[in-house]
């Protein structure tokens, strides 16, 4: 019959998960989570309670929980479940097993605060110029790209996606309060397009057109470090190419802006030139036309670099996992921010790591 865990079981434990590599441990050696303290405690008003109840719950805490969240894809009630559960999230709070965890609730309205506020730019932008500040300075140009982030699928009727598309709410919806606050307004549908796999009969590869519902991540990259720099969110059917004077860095070092035909028109030309930036965004192919030798080959070029920036939505889809389950444009530009925000958290880790030079 085992006997009763005591402390020293328990250092024993962490001991050992730190020896098998803990990310969240590598994390937090790098990354000073209490340097948020300042927006969250601006923008984060605490509520005063009633006398006698329980206190607040720490706002870093409460950040930090929503940083386990982002790099984890998890939902409210499994980031409770799983920090009452795992040691590694535990100790990444600074919570012992006899102290009180947040449940679900108070996550969700952590997280509306801060919709409410606009804080996740402000703490994107902390945290930038903290990188900044630590020598991880924006270079070699930059990179931007735009990819589709999941949303739970929306069964409408013609008439209801057409109603929504022109900003109205549906008939018949506002005589059912509980059915309106679980429809997604702001989200859309769209359709992406990959490429197929070749065929064994060496047929050339097609365009395959697979729909998509939910929002987008806009993002612009440093193409040396391969942080961050620049994002923003919108609903699924926004067009890439209007988002990029949003997404631009205007620190980045060099003036090389790297994206794909998407962002190619005169009026983005004109506003890179006006920046005195140079354009190294893919020529689209003359229509009726095939695509001149000199084209195809300074789009190969540009691919070669352009690449980068798979790798970071790569990394968000898979090991972060992300997906947004909330409701609302405003809840998603936050669960993106925070993806965003996490995802140079890990890249800082990465590259400290790999001793790349700041």
């Amino acid at each position: 019959m085992q006997g009763q865990p005591g402390f020293f079981d328990l250092s024993d434990r962490l001991r050992e998960l730190s020896a098998k590599g803990d990310d969240l441990e590598r994390i937090a050696a790098p990354v000073d989570l209490g340097q948020f303290r300042p927006e969250l405690e601006h923008t984060v008003p605490r509520s005063e309670g009633g006398k006698g109840g329980r206190p607040a719950f720490d706002r870093v805490l409460m950040f930090k929980v929503l940083v386990l969240q982002a790099m984890h894809g998890l939902s409210d009630e499994r980031c409770e479940y799983l920090i009452k559960d795992r040691l590694s999230f535990m100790r990444f709070l600074g919570l012992g097993l006899a102290d009180p965890v947040p449940d679900a609730n108070t996550i969700w309205t952590f997280r509306e605060a801060l919709k409410r506020t606009g804080a996740v730019e402000a703490l994107f932008a902390r945290f930038d110029a903290t990188l900044r500040a630590s020598g991880y300075l924006a270079m070699g140009g930059q990179i931007v790209d735009a990819t589709i982030v999941a949303a739970p699928k929306q069964r409408n009727t013609e008439a209801e996606r057409a109603a929504l598309k022109a900003g109205e709410i549906p008939r018949g919806w506002t005589e059912k309060p509980a059915k309106l606050r679980q429809k997604d307004r702001d989200a859309r549908w769209t359709v992406k397009f990959s490429k197929a796999r070749p065929r064994e009969d060496g047929a050339p590869q097609v365009d395959l057109a697979v729909p998509a519902f939910g929002y987008k991540n806009h993002v612009a990259i440093d193409r040396y470090h391969g942080l961050i720099r620049g994002w923003t969110g919108t609903h699924a059917a926004a067009h890439d190419g209007a988002r990029l004077e949003e997404v631009l860095d205007a620190d980045n070092t060099a003036s090389d802006v790297w994206a794909d035909t998407a962002y190619r028109s005169a009026r983005n030309e004109a506003m890179l030139a006006a920046r005195g930036l140079v354009s190294r965004i893919h020529r689209k192919k003359p229509k009726g036309r095939p695509m001149p030798v000199r084209a195809r080959r300074a789009n190969a070029a540009k691919s070669a670099v352009r690449t980068k920036v798979e790798h970071v939505f790569a990394h968000q889809k898979g090991l972060m996992s992300v997906v947004v389950r909330t409701i609302g444009l405003a809840r998603a530009r936050v669960k993106i921010g925070l993806v965003n925000l996490a995802y140079n958290m890990r890249r800082l880790v990465w590259l400290s790591g790999k001793g790349v030079p700041a």
